[in-house]
């Protein structure tokens, strides 16, 4: 855990706003101390949740995406401090590891231009040290029987959280995506759009179902690799759902759930399939917020949903005077998530 910022009690107070007669989530939330062995504390924790940040835009920058995506993590613990601690969902059942210190490879991206393709390359590299560090903490946290939920940064993370997962456990795990995208591109070099045909190829997904892919977005050359896949890869299109209404969103998430309920599996969730919510690939159609939660809430009910990750929000991208809202739903999407395992 040597290259993760921890967060201390101190910045957790300080963007906790305390008010008479209320207990705010940042006033409960748990952070780890200064000088502790960090898996001895958090395996000696009654909490069952560990959340990581991921400040990062360099897999959306190499996937030629706007860049912005590392500013959700910030967003989301202001937010995530502010709700109330209460009968529904307490703070105590959370630790607040800190970030992954990306400032060095941010640094050089910025001085990358996606268009040239040596530069490109580069991004690539740095997309793929960012994988090895990913997948080594969330191996760390679920191989102590912790959950994981890590705010991205882009959807290149999946691969590092599958990954992790799949060393902890000791066999290829499944995969649950909301998603307007298949990120299961070719594999060109480590970026956002190819993090599950990388973790698929590299033997740690097992199977995969995207839910609510629009398929305006996904190529034909996709497509025809999805139907090659069909015992592994399923998906169901947004529009077959809420557009045509020949498939139900309900029927279709148990589908889902009976894909990849057999083995352990993560949950993944790109705000880009939410409409109107600032990201690299922001739509105006798509997936509500609510049915956002509901698939959360209905997944993370499962036993055998070992990590939860939330990308590809980019509250930078929002010049209205309410893009803090990004983080808040980002707070509403982590407690949903926490109340489902709880329940």
């Amino acid at each position: 855990m040597e290259n993760i910022a921890l967060l201390s009690q101190n910045e957790l107070a300080k963007i906790t706003h305390h008010r008479s007669g209320e207990i705010k989530f940042g006033e409960k939330i748990i952070t780890i101390p200064k000088d502790v062995d960090v898996l001895e504390f958090i395996s000696n924790s009654e909490a069952k949740f560990v959340l990581i940040g991921l400040p990062e835009d360099i897999g959306v920058r190499a996937n030629l995406g706007r860049a912005g995506t590392s500013s959700a993590y910030e967003s989301a613990l202001q937010s995530l401090a502010n709700i109330q601690h209460n009968k529904f969902c307490k703070g105590s059942n959370l630790i607040v590891l800190g970030h992954l210190d990306v400032s060095e490879e941010m640094k050089i991206a910025q001085n990358l231009d996606h268009s040239k393709k040596e530069h490109r390359k580069e991004l690539f590299k740095l997309v793929e040290k960012i994988d090895i560090e990913v997948s080594h903490i969330i191996h760390q946290i679920c191989s102590i029987g912790k959950i994981p939920i890590i705010i991205g940064g882009g959807h290149n993370n999946a691969y590092g959280n599958i990954k992790g997962l799949a060393l902890a456990k000791g066999k290829p795990v499944n995969a649950i995506n909301f998603d307007a995208h298949t990120d299961f591109r070719i594999l060109e070099g480590r970026h956002s759009g190819n993090g599950f045909s990388y973790a698929f190829e590299d033997g740690f997904l097992k199977k995969y179902f995207v839910f609510g892919l629009h398929e305006n977005f996904v190529s034909k050359s996709v497509f025809n690799t999805l139907k090659e896949l069909t015992s592994r890869v399923k998906y169901v299109t947004y529009e077959e759902v809420d557009v045509k209404r020949e498939k139900n969103f309900e029927t279709e998430l148990e589908n889902a759930l009976n894909f990849i309920k057999n083995e352990p599996f993560g949950v993944e969730l790109d705000l880009d399939a939410i409409p109107n919510i600032p990201s690299s690939a922001m739509t105006l159609s798509g997936f509500s917020v609510d049915k956002a939660r509901h698939f959360t809430y209905f997944f993370g009910k499962h036993h055998n949903a070992s990590y939860f990750h939330i990308c590809e929000g980019a509250p930078t991208l929002d010049d209205s005077k309410n893009n803090h809202l990004t983080g808040k739903l980002i707070a509403s999407l982590i407690t949903d998530f926490m109340k489902a395992k709880m329940g």
